[in-house]
């Protein structure tokens, strides 16, 4: 058995990886590797990491690593060592490494990273000897007893801060490079005394017990809170990015004077997506100065001036990289005293406007094909682009205390808060939140997140809290050093003091910051944004599949569970129509209210019949407006669904008072009828159509209403397009016995019109036992519209009112992988849509399929919707263009999905060869090698026909579920 390789080296012109290894090497790894090897060839330091593959055993073993690892970790060492000329730790020359983490899909700040590894107490010394910069090897020892007592021992990085502070101020200086080489060195002192006094030992001086405790921070990151908090709130799936690489590379130094310095740049602008070089620069630094937003750093222009050469290297190597990766790219660089290196390229974060443009523009260029721009942003940052704005009347009148960096784009206004878990807090409670630091750090991460914008007064485009920001979509000011902390619980921003608890607004597209509270207003579809979901719509419009049925469905639309008043919001997103129109809310406005509450509370059909006909020009003239407002677009109107006791609002005795008053009433009366209403599980209760079994009064009276309303319509010349949706069918007899009467209806309206009006009339599907018998209620039905909610909770025995007492215990315990009632159950939910579409459709082949849950706007749930073969999925309006799009991903990557199995398919016969050729090699040992060939032939034909008799698996498995 071959032994597994887990360390790859690059360096010297050369790699063991390159960029398609991310789920083995990191993409850190992956991209240095591409970077050091043709046709690339850039100056990376030399390097190896150390893969994936040791993440997930370092866990799986109890936090230790598999034996082969640490012989083939020193075989690589010695390798770099080699290509440097230098050894590890060395007491005269010593070389000096970073360690540093690497996940397949970037999570920039939640894993560690520990620089300047190797240095001690004799090494630093040799390090000044040997570049004569005395001051430089002590910075970075002072720098790497800070970064590796915080990152693998757990010492409070705020304990190294403070010393590093009181140095400062017992010198008087601000900065960090106004220190001397006697005062690095007794930071150094008071840091080790310090670091002994917390660990009870002295800090480690044995390199190699350095760099494994380096190595074990890392992948210890993996599981740290900030990382796993990100994962979470980016839908990594853990399933697919399993852990991390760690990535051992020779250091470089931008701290060595000031013919050196560090940077990171962009390629394209990530806030706003312009296509011009975005880069920061630090002198006399290293990368985490920049990164964490310790110094404000200076625009790359300033290098231009100061390090022609430099600059202009560093311009063509991002035209190259862009090039090459076909994809905005975030480099890190170092320039060691006039030579530059590359640390690092990736695809770039960018916020969802960015991520747009970028598309658009690339698109134009001809760097990407309109498929693959689709592919680049995801729906969720689609909502960025409708994140609201500031009110144009009421910024005219504002003035801002203060500007800074406009480090992530959108308005926000919030109370103070000054910590992570204030803002975490407060937004528990209720309150939206401004968080306002020196800078963040990525333990800030929740925080982060609940915040309605950051402000920052260090720190710059690229620090972390930017680079975060922009990737939640958070509006973000950075660097402002008119914000200054005056205590705990205060600061002044422009000179206005401020307590937290204040209200104050910032502008992350302009980086201004305001002390007042200014109203906000919604964005547009617009601009390139309206050309992206342009695609979107052309990609969905034409998309064909085949269901597993044997059905073909072609196209896959996208509309909005909205009602009048949100129906304009729906069409200018983009919804095609209107997939769910309720009609309980209506009832809740009065005088229908009234109406409705007398409806109910009566003793016999006589008087429900009087007190609904006062009800049905109420209902009429809604049902005209929403038509109306349609503009002869879809609509489906879904008949009453909730229960009768959501109208009568009689649990205490002041309220079954004051409702006995309003309708002229005993309260007896109303205690009477509440009790009579009160159900234990309201939502398998006495609601929709067992309401119009029960009293067929109730939809006689709505369907009427449509029926007139249409009528209407069309004599005004309206266009119309006018469905009816029946909730809660469990069994097609619900469905025949209220058909015939709608139809009934119906026909009486259009003898008294004059109209020949005709209503598709379809059903809810959400029940299982609805699913199971698909194909009978399909006999009366035109269309299905699966009600997701309430299939989620009959299908998994679910109330999801009271769930959420143990779902956060079921994903955290990996009982569950996902929320149900976020994301669509592929193997129960889905079981159950599939059931449906095949038996509903063997009854009638044009059966129209769509859903009407809250997961219509869940990528993954409309992913599984499009693999189904439904027609549509139905979400609220402001889901509605991540819905386009992601229903476009489903278009596209089930077309790559096809086009690769079917490659697969085909790799057998071209195999054929090989196999003949290794059966001639046997042959030729103990037969006539014609002979041999001959008697093979049979059999290498053979093979192939075996493939069909494999792929019935998993249709096996379908029908046992």
């Amino acid at each position: 058995m071959a032994k597994t390789k887990y360390v790859y080296y690059f360096g010297d012109g050369d790699a063991e990886g390159d960029e398609s290894m991310r789920l083995i090497l990191g993409g850190k790894g992956a991209n240095l590797a591409q970077m050091a090897k043709k046709p690339l060839s850039l100056p990376v330091p030399s390097g190896f990491t150390i893969s994936i593959d040791v993440c997930q055993e370092y866990y799986k073993l109890g936090k230790k690593y598999p034996a082969s690892l640490a012989a083939e970790v020193q075989k690589y060492l010695t390798k770099l060592e080699k290509s440097m000329g230098k050894k590890l730790g060395d007491e005269k020359d010593p070389l000096l490494v970073s360690v540093r983490s690497g996940a397949a899909e970037s999570m920039p700040g939640m894993m560690d990273t520990i620089l300047n590894l190797g240095l001690n107490d004799k090494s630093v010394i040799g390090l000044a000897t040997k570049t004569n910069n005395a001051r430089f090897a002590w910075d970075a020892y002072r720098r790497f007893i800070q970064m590796y007592g915080n990152v693998a021992m757990g010492v409070d990085h705020d304990k190294f801060e403070e010393i590093l502070d009181s140095v400062k101020k017992a010198r008087g200086v601000k900065e960090d490079v106004e220190l001397k080489t006697e005062d690095l060195q007794e930071v150094v002192a008071k840091y080790k005394a310090m670091y002994k006094a917390e660990k009870g030992k002295d800090f480690p001086q044995d390199p190699q017990e350095q760099m494994w405790g380096a190595i074990g921070a890392v992948f210890g990151s993996w599981m740290n809170e900030r990382a796993i908090v990100y994962r979470k709130l980016n839908n990594i799936d853990e399933n697919k990015i399993k852990g991390t690489a760690v990535t051992v590379m020779a250091m470089v130094f931008g701290n060595m004077g000031e013919t050196s310095g560090t940077g990171v740049a962009f390629s394209r602008d990530p806030s706003t997506g312009e296509n011009h070089f975005m880069a920061e620069y630090l002198i006399n630094a290293q990368g985490e100065d920049v990164v964490a937003g310790i110094r404000t750093p200076m625009d790359i222009s300033a290098l231009e001036k100061q390090q022609p050469k430099i600059f202009e290297e560093i311009t063509k190597i991002r035209n190259r990289l862009e090039k090459h990766y076909r994809d905005m790219q975030d480099m890190e660089f170092t320039v060691q005293e006039g030579k530059l290196y590359m640390l690092q390229c990736r695809n770039g974060k960018r916020t969802g406007p960015a991520a747009v443009k970028m598309a658009v523009d690339m698109v134009a260029e001809k760097m990407i094909t309109k498929e693959e721009a689709l592919l680049r942003v995801k729906p969720d940052q689609l909502d960025q682009l409708l994140h609201p704005q500031f009110d144009k009347n009421a910024i005219k009148n504002a003035k801002p205390l203060a500007s800074a960096l406009n480090a992530s784009p959108g308005a926000g206004c919030g109370a103070i808060v000054f910590t992570a878990e204030e803002a975490v807090e407060w937004n528990k409670a209720g309150k939206k939140v401004m968080l306002v630091r020196k800078e963040t750090s990525p333990d800030d991460i929740a925080g982060m997140y609940v915040a309605q914008g950051i402000l920052t007064s260090t720190g710059g485009r690229t620090s972390h809290a930017a680079v975060v920001a922009r990737g939640m979509g958070t509006p973000c000011v950075c660097g402002c050093a008119d914000v200054v902390f005056t205590s705990k619980d205060t600061v002044t921003i422009g000179g206005k003091s401020f307590k937290k608890g204040d209200v104050i607004s910032i502008d992350g597209s302009t980086g201004k910051v305001y002390g007042e509270a200014i109203p906000v207003t919604p964005a547009a579809v617009s601009g390139d944004l309206k050309t992206f979901l342009g695609w979107a719509d052309e990609i969905r419009a034409k998309s064909v599949r085949t269901t597993k049925s044997g059905k073909k469905v072609t196209g896959f639309g996208v509309l909005a569970n909205a009602e009048q008043n949100e129906a304009k919001q729906a069409f200018d997103f983009g919804a095609a129509g209107i997939g769910l129109c309720r009609t309980e809310h209506m009832f809740f406005e009065e005088p229908k209210l009234s109406s409705f509450q007398k409806m109910i509370i009566s003793e016999n059909t006589e008087a429900r019949k009087a007190n609904l006909k006062a009800i049905l020009p109420l209902q009429q003239k809604d049902f005209y407006n929403i038509i109306k407002t349609m503009e002869g677009r879809s609509v489906t109107i879904r008949l009453l669904d909730p229960p009768l006791n959501e109208f009568v609002q009689a649990e205490t005795p002041e309220l079954a008072s004051a409702l006995a008053k309003k309708l002229g009433v005993s309260v007896e009366t109303i205690n009477k009828k509440y009790a009579e209403l009160n159900e234990h599980n309201p939502m398998l209760g006495h609601r929709g159509c067992r309401l119009a079994i029960t009293y067929p009064e109730i939809y006689e009276m709505q369907v009427e209403a449509i029926a007139r309303a249409t009528a209407q319509a069309q004599k005004e010349g309206l266009k119309h397009d006018v469905r009816i949706m029946i909730p809660n069918v469990t069994t097609f007899a619900e469905l025949k016995q209220i058909r015939a009467q709608a139809e009934a209806v119906i026909a009486t309206v259009n003898q008294e019109c004059g109209t020949k009006l005709k209503f598709q009339i379809g059903s809810m599907i959400e029940f299982p036992r609805a699913a199971c018998n698909a194909d009978k209620i399909a006999e009366y039905a035109d269309f299905f519209s699966f009600g997701t909610n309430d299939l989620t909770q009959t299908t998994y025995g679910f109330s999801r009112d009271d769930y959420s007492k143990f779902i956060d215990s079921y994903l955290d315990q990996k009982v569950l992988l996902k929320d149900p009632f976020a994301t669509l159950d592929a193997t129960g939910v889905g079981d159950m849509i599939e059931i449906a579409e095949a038996r509903g459709r063997s009854v009638n082949k044009d059966l129209h399929l769509g859903i009407c849950g809250e997961h219509g706007g869940d990528p993954d749930s409309i992913k599984l919707c499009y693999a189904l073969g439904l027609n549509y999925v139905s979400c609220s309006p402001f889901r509605v263009p991540a819905a386009r799009l992601a229903g476009a991903q489903a278009v596209i990557e089930a077309a790559k999905a096809a086009k690769a199995a079917k490659a697969t398919a085909k790799k057998p016969a071209a195999k054929a060869p090989a196999k003949k050729v290794a059966e001639k090699k046997v042959a030729a040992k103990n037969a006539p090698a014609k002979k041999a060939t001959a008697a093979k032939k049979p059999a290498a034909k053979k093979a192939p026909a075996k493939k069909p008799a494999a792929k019935k698996a998993p249709a096996k498995k379908t029908t046992k579920k």
